[in-house]
């Protein structure tokens, strides 16, 4: 497919047109391509969070959430400008299958693939910074903000009273998830409108600082945070004592899958993949031909 040379974005509906090649082309890599990418990716986001970390520890709490949005746009710059698979934008792919151009298979083989490669990705990082002790940094002040996001990401579950807290908690967690993707993919969705790397590097930057100043959940993400909130509060050094507060005994591989990861990924499907891929390609591009 070709478009017209111009020093102008594509308009909304050459984007939506274009999103069928684009989402094709991402579905259909080799899965060792797609897997090496999603590391990297996965990576970047750990990356983009630690500078997130990194705001918070040396600004405070208000602040530093609002200063950390606009760092953690990194993480996404990175995986676009990079050719990253990250999972959460993977689910735009869902415009390739309803085009009919690929099957289910195809598209659940590929978003496991980069899902794995993604967890991978953020594990490394996780890794790396258990072994330079960065959660020393600003006098442990850094490790005590991975220990406090980690844990209220895993409390969605339990911040209502009654028989249905844990239907709230899931139901909480899952909203989330969904605000996050529509922000995320439509970061993504519009940067495929940029014709210059400074076109794309621009508009990445809103929707993700939004996104993260107002505490939605991002799944890839959330593989690196709580993951190294359960590392430091487990193995940080005895000089670091705050680790060791009863008050993140509840930081547990078991609460991090079925009272985060779980619903948190199945927002992210259904904002990204279906509140922005399908509904965008079906408005601005299905409906314009049948105009």
């Amino acid at each position: 497919m070709s478009f017209e040379r111009s020093v102008f974005c594509l308009s909304a509906e050459k984007i939506a047109e274009l999103s069928e090649d684009i989402t094709l082309h991402k579905a259909t890599k080799s899965k060792y391509q797609s897997f090496l990418l999603a590391i990297l990716a996965g990576a970047s986001i750990a990356f983009a969070f630690s500078f997130y970390v990194t705001a918070v520890a040396a600004l405070g709490p208000n602040v530093g959430k609002f200063v950390g949005g606009f760092c953690f746009a990194l993480g996404l710059i990175l995986v676009v400008l990079l050719g990253g698979e990250l999972f959460t934008s993977s689910t735009l792919t869902i415009v390739a299958k309803v085009t009919k151009q690929i099957t289910w298979r195809q598209l659940f083989k590929n978003w496991m693939i980069v899902y794995f490669g993604n967890l991978v990705g953020a594990l490394f990082i996780v890794l790396l910074i258990m072994l330079a002790r960065s959660y020393m940094n600003f006098g442990t002040d850094w490790g005590k903000v991975v220990l406090d996001t980690a844990a209220h990401k895993i409390h969605h579950v339990y911040e209502s009273d009654g028989d249905l807290k844990y239907a709230r908690g899931f139901i909480e967690a899952l909203s989330l998830g969904i605000l996050c993707n529509v922000m995320v993919c439509v970061a993504v969705w519009l940067s495929w409108g940029g014709k210059t790397m400074s076109d794309k590097i621009l508009i990445i930057i809103l929707p993700v600082a939004m996104f993260v100043a107002s505490g939605y959940e991002h799944s890839i993400a959330n593989m690196f945070m709580i993951p190294l909130g359960i590392s430091i509060h487990n193995f940080a050094i005895p000089e670091m004592a705050v680790a060791f507060d009863p008050h993140y005994n509840d930081l547990t591989i078991f609460n991090f899958i079925f009272s985060n990861l779980i619903p948190v990924t199945i927002g992210n499907v259904i904002g990204g993949g279906l509140i922005i891929g399908w509904y965008n390609w079906f408005v601005s591009y299905r409906m314009h031909q049948n105009a």
